[in-house]
């Protein structure tokens, strides 16, 4: 999967740090073994407590481990990352793209709007840069 420099600086100093399990897996337990399902809710619910204020980890704010590829995906596509080029990166069809992040597509398009426009100006040569 592709991923942005700046996490694959992390990943690279995690694997320096820690190195790998005899299999190969980059992320395991504690004691070496598998990390189990249930696992990952109890770090996460930790995680939040120790970066998030008080009010903030009351809160909804990524309440679920799924919010942080929620909020990446979101990212890509107000970023102007292509619909095909996300739903690809993600993992999944266009279509489930489109069905779950609906809003974050429709904010584009004001953006997209406008490029548009700007595009079809420089060619009539109204060009208001």
């Amino acid at each position: 999967m592709p991923i942005p420099p700046v996490l694959v600086r992390l990943v690279r100093e995690h694997h320096k740090e820690f190195g790998t399990a005899d299999d190969g897996r980059l992320f395991r337990a504690a004691q070496g073994g598998h990390l189990l399902s249930k696992g990952y809710g109890k770090i996460w619910k930790a995680a939040r407590r120790a970066v998030l204020t008080e009010a903030e980890a009351a809160s909804p704010l990524a309440d679920v481990r799924y919010s942080l590829r929620h909020a990446g995906v979101s990212l890509w596509l107000e970023s102007g990352v292509s619909p095909a080029e996300v739903a690809r990166r993600a993992g999944q069809s266009i279509a489930v793209l489109f069905r779950f992040y609906a809003k974050a597509l429709h904010r584009s398009q004001t953006r997209a709007n406008q490029q548009i426009q700007q595009a079809l100006d420089a060619i009539d040569g109204h060009d208001d840069e």
